[in-house]
């Protein structure tokens, strides 16, 4: 019986053994020049930029399809509407008597939603200090602001260097979040918002981009979005200074200081007005998700769904000008197309994965991740059953912080799953020997990536998460944003860590437990 044992041990052994050596093996597959294959033709002229809604995009959806089919991965379309959104014509009115000034959109003031061309006429408003509703700080109370245009600065009151909301020199999210106190307005009854960006110039270099080309959202059945009831505009301080004298409230330089002493101000009745020309330009479009399922092999965990994303569209062409998007997010589509190649090997072998998997190739992330946010609120499969979601986007190059590419930024490994976290930092330890940098994982970083690419809309179901990232570069949204320019062995070594925490995951006994609270906001 003893001997009998042995052999039996032995034997299990043996399997487990070359079952590791097989996945290793199999991972190791993932080929530098399949991934530069098919970079080279996504990212080509002929694909116009993989505009959302546009031919471009439509084409790359039909290369997906057509790989899949190839590989033997069955395909199917998810089909969403679009709206497409222009305010470029937009304009404001400061009016003193017989005297006008006009303001444009983009120069002077932004906003990112208006969903119908009309005109406002404003003669009144409430300055309300910097427009927070907070237990250390409420410009709220004991004032009335339903039915009336509410006026504020931008930021948060900060005394000696700190923050008197969080009392350290960490800011809040009063500062970071710049929907929110738009919504607390929205809350409170106000008529429209208004805030004076103290930092127009510096926030308007890291945002002309999106505004110049027309905003696309998700066409809700026609229904208007709540928040979008409220009309607002961020304004400079250049349009505020003559704002604030027409409306007979203090100068522009002392508001900061009548503020931070909360105090609030109605504006005096003068003789002068404001009427801002919300212009817009709309079309009806359609967009495409792209969905490549493997089904797992075990009976009772092939229920279980792995999701490994990124996102195939890209900007399009600007001032005529294709922007190609080999790195964003040409890198992260190819880099799902390897990793999908080499599950499928696995299978064809035998040896699993235990999950199914699914790769889930999005469009309108450039859009406002809009791809999957309709997937995760019209899921194929069950959200209840999605294990978590591995998001690859912009792998391809390296950042200014980085001397060589043997490193990716993660973010959200731990927000939701220490497990998730822990396979992962296995893996890369077994297998590739990253640097992994966690630096964006910092819920006060200022560029707040957490949000902006297209696992968050997995995250904010509860489902857990890693974002794998390599930086923003000098060609990030613009033309020159091109195949040659992309470093393919470190795209392979990413892949390599993405497909082995992937499929540790797809494997193991036990479904990940989600045992963290998301110390993140939605936004």
């Amino acid at each position: 019986m003893k001997k009998i044992f042995l052999l039996i041990l032995s034997f299990v052994q043996v399997i487990t053994w070359a079952q590791k050596e097989n996945a290793e093996s199999i991972g190791n597959g993932i080929s530098v020049q399949e991934l530069k294959k098919h970079l080279y033709v996504l990212a080509s002229d002929a694909y116009e930029g993989r505009e959302t809604g546009m031919e471009g995009q439509r084409k790359a959806a039909k290369y997906l399809d057509e790989y899949y089919a190839q590989i033997g991965i069955p395909t199917q379309r998810q089909v969403y509407p679009l709206k497409r959104l222009s305010f470029l014509q937009s304009t404001v009115q400061l009016n003193e008597g017989k005297e006008t000034e006009e303001y444009k959109f983009i120069d002077d003031f932004y906003f990112f939603s208006a969903e119908k061309t009309q005109s406002i006429e404003v003669k009144e408003m409430v300055f309300i200090g910097y427009g927070i509703q907070d237990e250390e700080w409420n410009d709220y109370k004991d004032v009335d602001v339903k039915g009336k245009v509410v006026l504020c600065l931008s930021g948060e009151p900060v005394k000696k260097g700190k923050s008197i909301i969080t009392g350290t020199e960490t800011l809040s999210e009063w500062t970071f979040d710049r929907e929110l106190k738009r919504k607390t307005a929205l809350e409170h009854g106000a008529s429209m918002f208004i805030q004076i960006d103290q930092n127009f110039d510096q926030y308007m270099a890291r945002v002309k981009y999106y505004l110049q080309i027309p905003r696309m959202t998700l066409d809700r059945a026609g229904e208007e979005e709540e928040d979008l009831k409220l009309p607002y505009l961020h304004c400079s301080s250049r349009m505020a200074e003559e704002l604030v004298e027409i409306f007979g409230l203090p100068h522009y330089g002392s508001l900061q200081k009548k503020a931070l002493a909360g105090k609030h101000l109605k504006s005096k009745r003068t003789n002068g007005s404001m009427t801002i020309h919300f212009h817009v330009k709309r079309e009806d479009l359609v967009s495409d998700n792209v969905l490549a399922f493997l089904e797992g092999s075990d009976p009772e965990l092939k229920s279980e769904i792995v999701v490994i994303s990124a996102h195939y569209d890209h900007v399009g062409i600007i001032n005529g000008e294709i922007h190609n998007g080999a790195d964003d997010d040409g890198s992260g589509t190819v880099s799902v197309m390897e990793i999908a190649r080499a599950f499928k090997t696995a299978k064809d072998k035998g040896m699993g994965p235990k999950r199914s998997v699914l790769f889930l190739h999005v469009s309108g992330e450039e859009k406002g991740l809009l791809g999957s946010e309709w997937y995760s609120e019209h899921p194929v499969y069950p959200l209840a059953n999605t294990v978590c979601d591995l998001n690859v986007d912009m792998v391809g190059r390296k950042d200014a912080d980085h001397s060589d590419g043997r490193y990716v930024y993660l973010i959200g490994s731990d927000k939701l799953s220490t497990e998730l976290h822990q396979i992962s930092e296995e893996a890369n330890k077994k297998y590739t020997q990253l640097n992994l940098d966690y630096t964006y994982n910092d819920p006060n970083d200022p560029n707040q990536f957490y949000y902006r690419s297209d696992h968050y809309n997995f995250a904010k179901h509860n489902i857990p998460v890693i974002f794998y990232f390599s930086g923003v570069h000098e060609d990030y949204h613009k033309p020159g944003d091109d195949p040659e320019k992309i470093m393919y062995e470190k795209m392979a070594e990413i892949g390599k860590l993405v497909f082995h925490t992937a499929w540790d995951v797809a494997n193991r006994p036990e479904r990940l437990k989600v045992d963290v609270t998301n110390d993140f906001k939605e936004r």
